[in-house]
């Protein structure tokens, strides 16, 4: 994606900010930046952008678990907060937590905050800066800032040292640049974020949807379809055993919808409304469950090559929640029977579950009366 050209500033420059990037942060501390000068800031202190980075990386960490570098300090501190804050939802508000942010007095989160400023406020414009290279980086903040002050046609310069409540001065051409072209220069970041998180990644699925907060999902047609089922014959929920009704009825993502960012029909079973917030963004216990939903799942299976408005049903829904044809043809032709099902079922669940797994989703089992 190109930037916009600019006869006045540097945008060549610009281009090279993430060039070479094995952390995070210059994204997150770039993505702050804009953030606050869409917000018409010129003159932003380190603490209130360490707060939005850690606002904008909180539902990558917590909801999402992704890695976002090898020792990350951002991602760190995140789970400290989270541990140490529990009240504080993997999808919380994002004005929420930066509220908390500005008025935590925890002395080792204001301690981690500081350390993420110690490199990044500076480095993030190294390609502007020609003169400073190598060890000339190896100094005190205060004499760093010093030299940076006197590199030319940066996209902001620095204030006295004050620790974190140290402020930054956006220039007022880069300013108006920011403010014109600002979804141009947020869809760039997004590219190079996305690829710097498949990298550090690999087999985590969908990580485009992954960059923002979770959003409500459509699951209207999946649940007209157990509606149906369920007015022909007794559905059981999976995980306590009750029988299930409309009124009450939730649908379920078995491997959590954080990690596959998918709502595919293999993995998406009725369930109620108390144990469906119970078991949040949590793995259940392979175990105990999977042979339960391979038997749910069997159940509709079997319903819908019996009787016509059931499969007229699953197949509208098949439109909008079954996107490969291979696993439509090897889950959902006739003919199988119960164990033929499963072992077809298990084959595409259990890698995904597996994968989850090792990306820190939690086990998860339902302990009746939550």
């Amino acid at each position: 994606m190109q930037l916009p050209y600019s006869e006045e500033l540097n945008i060549e420059y610009l281009g090279r900010l993430f060039d070479n990037t094995s952390e995070c942060y210059k994204f997150f501390w770039f993505d702050a930046l804009i953030t606050k000068v869409i917000d018409g800031k010129n003159e932003i202190d380190y603490e209130e952008m360490v707060d939005e980075m850690i606002a904008e990386a909180w539902y990558m960490v917590t909801e999402y678990h992704l890695n976002l570098g090898p020792r990350d300090t951002l991602e760190g501190l995140i789970d400290l907060i989270k541990a140490k804050n529990p009240q504080l939802k993997s999808c919380e508000k994002k004005s929420t937590i930066l509220e908390f942010l500005k008025n935590t007095d925890d002395r080792e989160i204001i301690s981690k905050k500081r350390i993420l400023t110690r490199n990044v406020p500076y480095r993030l414009q190294a390609p502007f800066m020609v003169n400073i290279k190598g060890k000339t980086w190896d100094i005190g903040e205060s004499k760093l800032i010093t030299k940076i002050n006197q590199e030319s046609r940066l996209i902001y310069y620095f204030k006295e040292f004050e620790g974190l409540s140290t402020k930054i001065t956006v220039q007022e051409d880069w300013m108006k640049y920011i403010v014109k072209n600002k979804e141009i220069i947020r869809g760039w970041l997004e590219c190079k974020m996305i690829k710097y998180l498949q990298k550090r990644n690999p087999s985590v699925p969908g990580i485009a949807d992954k960059l923002y907060p979770p959003q409500e999902r459509k699951l209207d047609r999946i649940k007209k379809y157990w509606k149906m089922i369920l007015s022909i014959e007794q559905v059981r929920d999976i995980y306590g055993g009750q029988i299930l009704n409309e009124k009450d009825m939730s649908i379920d993502h078995f491997v959590p919808w954080s990690y596959v960012a998918h709502d595919e029909m293999w993995n998406l079973n009725p369930t109620t409304k108390s144990i469906n917030s119970s078991k949040s963004n949590n793995l259940p216990e392979w175990d105990i469950y999977f042979e339960k939903l391979a038997r749910q799942e069997y159940q509709s299976y079997r319903l819908m090559w019996k009787y016509d408005i059931i499969h007229d049903e699953f197949v509208k829904c098949a439109r909008e929640h079954i996107n490969n044809d291979e696993i439509r043809e090897r889950v959902y032709r006739e003919g199988l029977d119960y164990a033929e099902f499963a072992g077809k079922l298990k084959s595409i669940i259990l890698p995904v579950y597996q994968s989850a797994q090792n990306c820190g989703f939690g086990k998860w089992r339902w302990k009746g009366g939550e």
